[in-house]
């Protein structure tokens, strides 16, 4: 039933998008002229299942690492698979596991007993299937589309830092910080990559009678100068978004709007040339357990910084801690030192018992 009057939804999330919220609105006559960005629930399939997105960058010919999917009843095949590879090992549960279904390993050993657990339901239905992949080496980026299934438009790139210690060591983690631009991203590497990868997938989509409208975030691997894509995400991804949409002048509403319209391609993308970085603020003992609701305080706006709000919450007039990522801090600068210069003097002024925050993002940029 049509509560609201809404004319536009834009999905965040990936596990709607999976389950086919867009598919739900197109049915529904009360709601089929509603503009959902998000692709249909099959196109969503690129994030819901690793194994059908290999098929579709090897269908398409998008460059990405060999592979070969396997399940409980084929563990041998997979082993003798692992043997064939130079480590390190990579092992992907097919399905959605919340950012966690992803193991990489040096030692034969270790991973095969890891894959016997994925096997096994260590991620419940969505590694009941699991894909090995060949290790690719080189830095990782983000490139992200937006596209209403005919044209798109290349929107600004980002590297995010997954893991909760220094250095990239410990856990991964839903995203401690990000960058955008990429200085490696240069003209002929984003060239390479519109050529190799973007334009190729959304033709693949075409040909495959899939309707997609919404953002494909793609996660690359600059190998030598030469892109391969490590996998797709159907919307946008965090905290990449945090250093993204600042850098977009362009009003993201009326390209919403051509999105529906198909009128994409008649649209212009400005992009904010300055660097944006954000350093994302944790609770302490994240991403394992930890304590909520600890008082908040110096979260007032700072020059040219913007404080993005994730897991907090407003009790009468005080903000709490609500979650593992609490805050993230964005800040525009003229380059990646400047930038991270204003994120973290911003943070040295939000306080909150057990603030935990890396303070070497970016670094490797520098």
């Amino acid at each position: 039933m049509l509560k609201e009057n809404i004319s536009m939804l834009v999905v965040g999330p990936e596990d709607p998008l999976v389950k086919g919220i867009h598919d739900f609105f197109i049915n529904d006559g009360q709601l089929s002229d509603v503009n959902v960005i998000g692709p249909i629930k099959e196109a969503a399939r690129l994030e819901g299942s690793k194994e059908f997105a290999k098929n579709f960058m090897f269908r398409h010919n998008i460059p990405t690492a060999k592979y070969k999917s396997f399940t409980k009843e084929t563990i041998s095949e997979a082993y003798g698979f692992l043997e064939s590879l130079k480590p390190p090992y990579v092992l992907k549960a097919d399905g959605l596991a919340a950012g966690k279904g992803v193991i990489i390993d040096s030692d034969l050993k270790t991973t095969k007993s890891k894959l016997s657990e994925m096997l096994n339901g260590q991620f419940g239905e969505a590694s009941k299937k699991v894909v090995i992949e060949e290790f690719l080496d080189g830095i990782e980026l983000s490139v992200f589309v937006l596209t209403d299934g005919q044209s798109y438009k290349i929107l600004p790139e980002a590297k995010d830092y997954k893991r909760i210690g220094e250095a990239d060591t410990g856990p991964n983690t839903g995203g401690m910080g990000a960058i955008s631009p990429i200085s490696f991203a240069d003209n002929a590497f984003m060239n390479k990559v519109e050529k190799q990868i973007i334009r190729p997938t959304i033709n693949g989509l075409k040909k495959d009678g899939l309707d997609y409208k919404g953002f494909i975030f793609i996660g690359l691997m600059n190998n030598n100068g030469n892109p391969h894509v490590i996998e797709y995400n159907v919307r946008m991804g965090d905290p990449e978004t945090e250093v993204v949409f600042p850098r977009i002048k362009s009003d993201i509403v009326e390209l919403f709007k051509a999105v529906g319209e198909n009128k994409l391609d008649e649209e212009k993308v400005e992009i904010d040339k300055r660097t944006v970085s954000t350093v994302v603020l944790v609770s302490e003992g994240y991403p394992g357990n930890y304590e909520k609701n600890k008082e908040i305080k110096g979260l007032e706006a700072g020059e040219e910084t913007i404080v993005f709000h994730a897991g907090t919450k407003k009790v009468a007039d005080k903000v709490l801690t609500n979650g593992g990522r609490v805050i993230a801090v964005s800040a525009y600068g003229s380059d990646i030192k400047n930038a991270l210069q204003k994120s973290y003097s911003k943070i040295t002024k939000i306080n909150f018992e057990g603030k935990t925050f890396r303070s070497d993002i970016g670094f490797d940029l520098l």
